[in-house]
């Protein structure tokens, strides 16, 4: 397949599995790179789940689906490597890296299978979804995967998403955002706030790695600024 690649294109300049060759005329461009076993722990691919998650073609769906694309790498790039403090974060990497590959999944044409099978559609019940919620629970404070709640749940993936959507209308990840939201809450209320700790700390340490919408979600959910809440405690 050849192809040409103009100002302001998005592609998929490099497929890991295949081989390429190509002549650059004069060009400046920006490479984001990402693991592509990235894409099977936000997703699953195959009939049954258990293929690997692969792209399918070398450019989105659309030109929105580019312009959305390169909107969030955008702003990981320029928001993430920011603050060393906010970088070296675990949870920072871990949350950035899922939402770049469910970034892709949605602007590229893929192997990805969303919709649940009639065997997924049986596993999605309430006991896998109490397996899920624990584990999300007791593992808050770690780098988690979507892949690594189904396996603590004994389900695939698409069930798992399936069962979140069935049973509490969200995403196992909006799930664990709102989580991880909490325990921002909790430790701000205990801070001490002449110890020199600050929300974007906080914030973090959490894995919310922009400020602004930090406190923009903390205040939808408590109904003030998380500033406030540190300066109460």
């Amino acid at each position: 397949m050849e192809d040409a690649f103009g100002p302001g294109d998005v592609v998929l300049f490099a497929p890991p599995d295949l081989p390429y060759s190509g002549r650059i005329c004069a060009a400046r461009y920006n490479i984001t790179r990402l693991d592509p076993a990235l894409l099977g722990q936000v997703a699953a691919g195959g009939p049954r789940g258990d293929g690997p998650v692969r792209l399918t073609g070398h450019r989105p769906h659309s030109a929105a689906a580019a312009r959305y694309l390169s909107h969030a790498i955008a702003h990981l790039r320029d928001h993430v490597p920011a603050d060393p403090a906010v970088a070296d974060q675990p949870l920072i990497a871990s949350t950035a890296a899922q939402h770049l590959a469910a970034t892709v999944l949605a602007t590229y044409p893929d192997t990805a299978l969303t919709e649940p099978t009639g065997p997924d559609r049986g596993d999605a019940h309430p006991a896998a979804l109490r397996r899920a919620l624990a584990f999300v629970d007791d593992h808050a404070d770690q780098p988690v995967t979507v892949a690594e709640i189904a396996a603590a749940a004994h389900v695939t993936v698409r069930a798992l998403q399936y069962a979140f959507r069935r049973h509490l209308g969200t995403t196992p990840l909006a799930h664990l955002r709102r989580v991880r939201l909490a325990h921002a809450h909790h430790d701000l209320v205990t801070a001490d706030p002449d110890s020199g700790t600050t929300v974007t700390e906080i914030a973090a340490r959490w894995g919310f790695h922009h400020a602004g919408r930090f406190a923009a979600e903390y205040r939808r959910t408590y109904r003030r600024a998380p500033r406030r809440t540190l300066a109460d405690g």
